[in-house]
């Protein structure tokens, strides 16, 4: 007589999953709209049960946004040290890729960003606004490379308005494929940065 063995599947990260329901919910009502109970709810336990995670919706949603900052500036800064002239154009084009996935994958964390950084605690607030500095300067480092004659502040300029281009996701995305959009958003990225390329 054999036995079938039964092969657990593992439970997916809680954490994670309360930190993607917390920033859909925050992004459909804003962070003051939402409670622990509804939280709790899309995740199916009770509120109080969020509390063996998390202190409070305070500090899910610090984490939510410390954790994106961190992940994209780790990214930035991987792809940045690679760069030179021979690589450079490479390293746009990953750094283009990386953030495009990002924008489409997670456009609730970018409406929740944008609407709701205020409501996190001022040292917590300036890390989150560190983390993206820093992410910029990594985009300055590979465009310097592919602009030598082009000035850092023009660069770092630049580099904020392609972020505007490619965070318009929770507004611009929707009626075409995620395949058609990142090859879209990739496009006038590139079209949107080759007037570096002209000496004022």
């Amino acid at each position: 007589m054999t036995t079938e063995r039964t092969v657990k599947t593992p439970t997916r990260n809680r954490r994670a999953e309360i930190l993607e329901a917390a920033a859909g919910l925050f992004a459909a009502r804003g962070f003051h709209g939402v409670s622990i109970e509804d939280i709790g709810a899309a995740v199916g336990v009770s509120g109080p049960a969020l509390y063996r995670h998390f202190s409070g919706k305070e500090a899910l949603l610090t984490e939510m946004l410390l954790d994106i900052s961190e992940r994209l500036r780790e990214q930035g800064a991987r792809l940045a040290t690679t760069a030179d002239p021979d690589t450079a154009d490479a390293a746009l084009d990953a750094l283009l890729s990386g953030h495009i996935e990002f924008a489409l994958t997670h456009p609730a964390l970018i409406r929740v960003h944008e609407r709701e950084l205020d409501n996190v605690p001022e040292q917590a607030r300036r890390a989150v606004r560190r983390l993206q500095r820093l992410y910029v300067e990594e985009w300055v480092t590979v465009l310097s490379e592919l602009h030598p004659a082009c000035p850092p502040a023009r660069l770092r300029a630049a580099t904020h308005a392609v972020f505007g281009l490619l965070n318009s996701t929770p507004r611009s995305a929707g009626e075409l494929t995620p395949e058609a959009m990142a090859d879209l958003l990739r496009a006038m990225a590139r079209a949107a940065l080759s007037p570096l390329g002209v000496i004022l």
